[in-house]
């Protein structure tokens, strides 16, 4: 691990809250289509597979370009790659006012999902200014950004209705440059980037940082956040049309409780953080796990009928989840995942202080792919059983693996750091000794 010398509190603080602000920008740049998408479907009359599309685009991109922009940053420095990737960013969002054609609408808006990307920067970067215990509670305030997506639904709606939606893309992109500027001005080189220039020392090569990515726990955080991440996007664009579709609300209504599920998905981040770096991140991802299958049961069990025979004659009672009831889980849902969120990126710099980059982009990758395919198997599901509450199946059977996954490679790994306890098979708890009797020390034979 790189050495904190002469950071001050006062350098930790302008990271965090520089990158933070960041990529809140950048998230609501992201999230833009939620909002312009509907006029552009209208002005080019395409159709619902061709929007979609469109629509995604950014999702697929901004998740697949966080290997390289991880990569990149470990080599550079953030205070180089973050802006670069804002200004990049910044030129494509610009850049949609002057489309004309649905196919270079694509090209535009798969450089503006470069902006997805900034999280893996973001997190490269501030990982670099934190000691190890706090770095849990750094990562997870930084995590908090993604609640620029809320921001996008409160503003660019009134700014589509005054200047349209191509001043509204104007708009974002002068502020998404602006932030560019700004931190580059403000911020300094990550301690790891002072400490290399002073010694001279060259950039760790592409294959060096990618090496980590061969082993297999790797692929078992790039899992967990599959779930805690990118079930979280694809259940905030899956719930409305749940709602309207299971319950029959109203949009309005039903985009104001699928807001309930996304609100602690976002904000409670850094509490996952806090809790990670307090009582370890397994334990967050255990109880994570552990509630979201008991809220997965529940959500997934389809209104129901039973007819038992009774002692009188058949009895007959319905089970299933009213509106209220599914609401509330939802939201307890979104809140041990946003605790999830924060614990899975708790592990990286533990275990791969030096390859923060490149195993969080992979991991990142992973779970914003999960947002860009679940959908997708949401309404494959939906299709093939005509049951409301298939997806949440599929999500429990995630979780339900995962869960176990995590748990025998603890187990494995406590059988390597403690063999003597391989053949040890009738107490589950074993004590550093066994407690005295009343009529002398344990172990002595109180009957001939």
């Amino acid at each position: 691990m790189h050495s904190l010398e002469g950071v001050t509190r006062s350098d930790q603080y302008r990271a965090l809250g520089l990158s933070t602000f960041a990529f809140t920008i950048c998230f609501a740049v992201w999230t833009i289509f939620s909002i312009i998408g509907v006029r552009i479907k209208g002005e080019l009359g395409l159709s619902d597979t061709q929007f979609g599309l469109l629509v995604a685009t950014p999702v697929l991109t901004g998740s697949v370009s966080r290997i390289f922009l991880g990569v990149w940053t470990e080599q550079f420095g953030g205070r180089i790659m973050f802006p670069l990737q804002m200004l990049l960013t910044a030129v494509c969002v610009w850049l949609l006012t002057s489309v004309q054609t649905y196919e270079v609408f694509l090209l535009a808006a798969l450089g503006l999902g470069l902006a997805g990307g900034s999280f893996i920067i973001g997190v490269a970067y501030v990982s670099q200014w934190f000691e190890k215990e706090k770095q849990g509670t750094a990562l997870g305030i930084f995590g908090a950004g993604n609640v620029g997506a809320a921001v996008t639904n409160f503003v660019a709606p009134f700014l589509v209705v005054a200047v349209g939606w191509e001043g509204t893309a104007r708009v974002y992109a002068i502020v998404l440059a602006v932030t560019a500027v700004l931190f580059f001005l403000l911020s300094k080189d990550d301690p790891s980037q002072q400490e290399r220039k002073k010694e001279g020392k060259q950039a760790v090569s592409t294959a060096e940082q990618l090496a980590p990515l061969k082993n297999l726990q790797v692929w078992r955080f790039a899992t967990y956040y599959f779930f805690v991440f990118g079930a979280f996007v694809a259940l905030a664009s899956f719930l409305p049309r749940y709602y309207t579709g299971a319950y029959g609300l109203e949009l309005t209504t039903a985009g104001v409780f699928a807001g309930l599920y996304s609100l602690p998905g976002s904000v409670f981040r850094a509490l996952g953080g806090w809790m990670s770096d307090k009582w370890g991140a397994r334990f967050v991802m255990y109880f994570t796990f552990i509630v979201s299958l008991l809220c997965l049961f529940l959500l997934s069990y389809p209104e129901t009928s039973y007819v038992v025979s009774g002692i009188d004659g058949p009895i007959e009672f319905n089970f299933g989840l009213g509106v209220g009831a599914f609401v509330s889980v939802t939201v307890v849902l979104g809140f041990v995942m946003s605790l999830g969120k924060a614990a899975v990126y708790k592990h990286i710099p533990v275990y791969y202080p030096y390859h923060v980059g490149a195993v969080g982009g992979l991991v990142g990758m992973i779970g914003g792919l999960g947002g860009f395919f679940l959908p997708i198997a949401f309404g494959v599901l939906l299709d093939w059983t005509g049951v409301w509450t298939a997806p949440f199946m599929l999500l429990f059977i995630i979780v339900a693996v995962s869960t176990v996954w995590m748990h025998v490679a603890i187990r494995r790994m406590e059988r390597k750091r403690y063999p003597e306890l391989q053949d040890e098979t009738d107490l589950s708890d074993l004590p550093d000794e066994p407690v005295e009797g009343p009529d002398g020390p344990a172990g002595v034979e109180k009957y001939p």
